[in-house]
């Protein structure tokens, strides 16, 4: 098989380390006003920045950001008129900064950049300070915005959504629930998982993809049992940006397709989406891509030599035993949900269409009765 060119964009700058969020200040310099996008909870952080300057802190980011809150955060920095833009979060908030950053100034909407490649620049510095660790967002050239009317997510990808700076400071990871640790753990691994049994995998990735399942299988367990192990936390947020690398070029697929819907209907929370069907969909691809799953089931320490069933037990037990629930009847979806989230799922092509082995409707339907 040919290996297709790709396009690899990483922030300009990659602060790693315990205290690296006190370099963002320095690193702004004298600026005259800063955006700074949170939550209620992360906003307690903005101190720790070391900013100079005019602070305006805007924090009403829920779990799954919708358009809605889009509007709002471009409204906060009309009125602001920000030199900086500062994500300082997990997936949601960084995803709404970028957006934030690109579109405040301009005539754009957020359905006129929808796709790939339609921003039309950026005008003001963004720095994206992670405090969990799965989504890889710091990262990554893509925001995610979901649609309340259609129930789906809206897709922005451009190089002008990469950071200038990011921060990976495992700090401000110590706090975060074993639950959370556990599930966005979990996204981060499938972010990586994802891209390397892709149609489009490409050598490169490869080696991000394993260096990333490998941390997770070194550090996942660790930081869950722990939450102030510096070296687990600090392990994890380097899996997590090693997947968002992963997703620019090559993306997730069937995984995370099947995940959507369960955010945008039944509102779970994204990791612990994926955690649900991350065993499932596993197996069912082993038999197109057996040497990678192979490797994936040794560095998360699953055995050798598995069949599907075993395979998908192992995956299985493994997320039980970060402390998930994994049945998805426990989180309030019904038997009669289950055809609507398998006709969302089957139509996300973008993703779908990376898999490595079709899956028919009927395919997906029988992963979300399996994890029933």
């Amino acid at each position: 098989m040919a290996i297709v060119p790709i396009t690899i964009h990483q922030p300009r700058r990659l602060a790693v380390g315990a205290g690296t969020v006190a370099t963002v200040g320095p690193w702004a310099g004298d600026i005259g006003s800063t955006l700074v996008i949170a939550t209620p909870i992360t906003a307690a952080f903005v101190d720790r920045l070391q900013l100079s300057g005019r602070i305006r802190v805007f924090d009403a980011i829920p779990g799954e950001p919708d358009m809605a809150t889009l509007e709002a955060a471009l409204a906060a920095a009309r009125e602001v008129r920000p030199d900086l833009v500062v994500g300082l979060g997990g997936g949601s908030v960084m995803d709404v900064a970028k957006l934030v950053a690109a579109l405040w100034d301009c005539d754009q909407t957020l359905i006129d950049v929808a796709g790939p490649n339609r921003v039309a620049g950026r005008t003001i510095r963004l720095a994206q300070v992670a405090t969990t660790a799965g989504t890889g967002s710091e990262a990554g050239i893509r925001s995610l915005i979901t649609d309340p009317a259609k129930g789906s997510k809206i897709a922005v990808e451009s190089p002008h959504l990469i950071a200038d700076l990011a921060v990976l400071d495992p700090e401000l990871t110590y706090s975060v629930p074993p639950a959370v640790t556990a599930a966005t753990g979990v996204d981060a691994m499938a972010h990586c998982v994802e891209a390397f049994t892709n149609r489009r995998a490409h050598p490169m990735i490869d080696g991000f993809a394993r260096m990333g399942i490998q941390l997770v299988g070194r550090y996942l367990a660790r930081a869950v049992r722990d939450g102030g192990d510096t070296e687990a936390r600090e392990g994890m947020m380097l899996a997590s940006y090693y997947g968002g690398i992963c997703l620019g070029p090559v993306n997730t697929a069937a995984g995370h397709a099947i995940a959507y819907p369960l955010g945008t209907l039944l509102h779970l929370p994204h990791g612990l989406a994926n955690a649900i069907v991350f065993p499932h969909v596993l197996a069912f691809n082993q038999p197109a891509v057996p040497g990678k799953t192979a490797e994936i089931a040794e560095a998360l320490g699953f055995g050798d030599n598995l069949d599907q069933d075993t395979l998908r037990d192992a995956a299985h037990d493994y997320c039980t035993g970060l402390g998930l629930a994994m049945a998805l009847s426990s989180h309030g979806a019904k038997a009669s949900d289950l055809p609507r989230f398998a006709a969302d799922a089957h139509a996300i092509r973008r993703l779908m269409d990376n898999n490595p082995i079709d899956m028919t409707v009927e395919d997906v339907a029988a992963i979300y009765q399996a994890a029933f």
